[in-house]
């Protein structure tokens, strides 16, 4: 009995993985000098995500580049967070996010304005299907301390809702929908 469930949820974690957007952000091969001369062994950072504002990112390490994607990809698929978008397109604030020497800036963009970013933060946009936003890398360009600073920001997004429930203002259903729907007048 024991074995069906285990068999059970490996066959979700599949199947969760095929409706899953895949994207290799880098691939680095270290080596290590020996006594026989060089071994060399690679490493991958992935992001996935459904393309509904949910992502995820893992690192991994193999002497063969398809293993390590593999390994980062299954480690992706189990740290995804959801990220809450306003109209499915962008985000409802600008927040600034810091990891390391890493630091970047995202911002809310007018409908049509596109995805401007750096390659790295492009790649987890796109995987979100963000539509609409500009962020910046303000120090550090490293792939790792770019993707970890741009989650660190994305788990300090709030959406007005939960703004209101922190001051204790009551659910103004009129107030809440013209927020929610970008209206500004």
């Amino acid at each position: 009995m024991r074995e069906s469930v285990q068999k059970d949820s490996y066959s979700n974690l599949r199947h969760k993985e095929k409706e899953l957007m895949k994207v290799t952000v880098k691939v680095s091969r270290v080596s290590k000098v020996v006594k026989g001369g060089k071994r060399f062994n690679f490493s991958a950072l992935v992001v996935v995500g459904d393309g509904k504002g949910r992502c995820g990112f893992g690192s991994g390490k193999a002497k063969e580049v398809a293993s390590a994607v593999k390994k980062a990809t299954d480690q992706a698929s189990k740290n995804i967070i959801r990220v809450p978008l306003k109209e499915g397109r962008t985000f409802f604030h600008d927040i600034l996010g810091k990891y390391g020497a890493g630091e970047v800036f995202i911002r809310s963009a007018k409908k049509g304005k596109g995805v401007i970013a750096g390659g790295t933060m492009r790649a987890i946009f796109d995987v979100m299907g963000v539509q609409d936003v500009v962020s910046k890398i303000l120090r550090s360009n490293n792939p790792h301390n770019v993707v970890r600073a741009t989650f660190d920001a994305f788990k300090n997004m709030e959406t007005p809702r939960l703004v209101m429930k922190k001051r204790d203002k009551k659910n103004n259903s009129d107030n809440l929908g013209k927020i929610l729907s970008g209206d500004d007048s």
